[in-house]
């Protein structure tokens, strides 16, 4: 029940995160301030190339993270047993999050829509998700490979 309540927790954060107030005016002051912190300063094409990293690794992280409470809430009594098809489905899960996602922002003032996002965010879901699998292969063939020597 975990599981399914914090999923259902991290997909309301992305749907606030979605909002005006996180828009690239903050994020864009936001990297300015920690640049500022840290007594680094960039040429104009470099903080906009550092500005689009920091956007693009917050869609990364944010559905890499979905992906991972959707598996885990899938089978809360086996939440890291491998299982392709759960794998599958919870990235199709989290890609049609994603579009709704989008959807949301055609209608914030200062958001667009982008698939371009949409594919980054499944992206970021698959890579949530291979941690299950690595995990399962660290477990089975990894761990006797590291073991036998």
């Amino acid at each position: 029940m975990i599981w399914k309540l914090t999923s259902f927790a991290w997909a309301g954060l992305i749907f606030f995160f979605s909002t005006a107030g996180f828009g690239t005016g903050f994020t864009e002051t936001l990297l300015g301030q920690v640049l500022a912190l840290l007594h680094v300063s960039v040429a104009p094409a470099t903080f906009e190339v550092l500005h689009l990293l920091m956007r693009k690794s917050a869609h990364v992280t944010e559905y890499a993270i979905l992906g991972m409470l959707l598996y885990g809430s899938q089978r809360a009594d086996h939440p890291f047993e491998w299982r392709p098809r759960r794998a599958l489905a919870c990235i199709a899960i989290a890609a049609a999050y994603s579009l709704t996602d989008e959807f949301h922002q055609s209608f914030v003032p200062g958001r667009t829509p982008s698939l371009v996002d949409c594919g980054i965010d499944t992206t970021g879901a698959t890579l949530g998700i291979l941690v299950y699998y690595l995990r399962h292969w660290w477990h089975g063939v990894g761990g006797k490979l590291s073991t036998a020597g």
